[in-house]
């Protein structure tokens, strides 16, 4: 079994509010802000702003944090990183791995999921470096598993060389679509109308979202994990729904942890699976605040849907579908990755 995973949950970061009031509270890097204003600029997702960065549209508030963790960020030959597009099943991957490699201690019945959101437990990367607090990652013991939504092309170096091993889910792109339209629609303000649905498909089609062209994203990924098997596990979001104590069974394998005959005998795995379920982590997060970035403020109910596949269905035409099917066919043309999905699949996690 790997070695022991110590770090506690919301540890590594202050809350934005308690930041703001310490006088030697850190600072974001501000020696990026004369670039990024000259970057080109989409404003339709709103509250979003977009900036276009090395082929990729990124949230403005993250780029500083972004082009910080490029040119600072090293790497360690044991970290774990869970990476991918967003609203691809971020939240249910970093509580998976976080509770399969942290098994040994926590009791299930006092676990930091109980109390903790997943991404409190395994935070992303540029976030602490947007929020100037970019040693506490340094302080943190191995093994770390850390957290991005960047593509592939825009990791930094030691994160690409020997450093880690990457996780990654990708998710079929309506279902990823509906899930971010929907998402956005719950942080803009009252006062502000939201994006039409129609002009938010143009769009997303376009590779004009946040984090860029998805197709992109997952081709990048995808074709490293051909190149690197042992580097990159690629998981698909609709065969996790299908096969959770599979998945969680290759996800224990890859990172270097794997179940016992003794812990699969005992239940552990249908344990941490239930831990780590739709159902168990939308219901604590009706309790708590989640902090998207120090200006958006947003309820953690947010990061949980319906957590289905297929709900596409409910919401596009045929003909916006068939397009975007069409995109997918294109954009993945001989790379040998697909997507499918099984009728009316339910969720256990998102």
């Amino acid at each position: 079994m790997a070695a022991p995973f110590s770090v506690i949950p919301n540890s590594g970061l202050a809350s934005a509010p308690e930041e703001a009031k310490r006088e030697d509270a850190p600072k974001p890097p501000q020696q990026f802000d004369g670039l990024i204003s000259t970057l080109p600029l989409n404003q339709e997702w709103i509250p979003i702003r977009l900036r276009k960065y090395q082929d990729f549209w990124i949230p403005e508030h993250s780029l500083p944090g972004v082009m910080a963790m490029q040119q600072n960020f090293e790497a360690r030959p044991d970290d774990v990183f869970v990476l991918s597009y967003p609203k691809s099943g971020t939240t249910w991957l970093k509580a998976l791995a976080f509770a399969i490699m942290t098994r040994t201690h926590y009791s299930m019945a006092d676990h930091p999921l109980l109390r903790s959101n997943p991404h409190e437990c395994v935070l992303f990367i540029p976030s602490v470096f947007s929020n100037g607090t970019a040693s506490k990652l340094e302080a943190m013991p191995s093994p770390r598993i850390l957290g991005s939504h960047l593509a592939y092309s825009l990791l930094p170096d030691s994160m690409k060389g020997s450093g880690g091993r990457f996780l990654y889910v990708c998710r079929e792109p309506k279902d990823v679509f509906i899930s971010r339209w929907h998402f956005n629609d719950k942080m803009r303000p009252d006062s502000v109308e939201p994006i039409p649905f129609e002009r938010a498909f143009d769009l997303y089609c376009d590779g004009i979202s946040p984090y860029g062209s998805i197709w992109e994203h997952v081709r990048e990924y995808w074709e490293e994990s051909l190149r690197r098997p042992e580097k990159v596990l690629f998981l698909k979001y609709e065969e996790m729904l299908e096969e959770p104590v599979g998945t969680a069974k290759k996800l224990a394998d890859f990172v270097g942890c794997p179940f016992s005959p003794e812990e699969e005998n005992e239940g552990v795995v249908e344990e941490i699976i239930r831990l780590c379920s739709f159902d168990s982590l939308s219901k604590l997060a009706g309790r708590m605040m989640h902090k998207l970035n120090t200006v958006i403020p947003l309820q953690t109910t947010s990061l949980y849907r319906k957590g289905v596949a297929g709900d596409w269905r409910n919401h596009m035409s045929e003909v916006m579908a068939g397009r975007m099917d069409a995109v997918t066919s294109q954009k993945l043309e001989r790379s040998g990755l697909t997507f499918g999905i099984s009728a009316g699949m339910e969720a256990d996690g998102m």
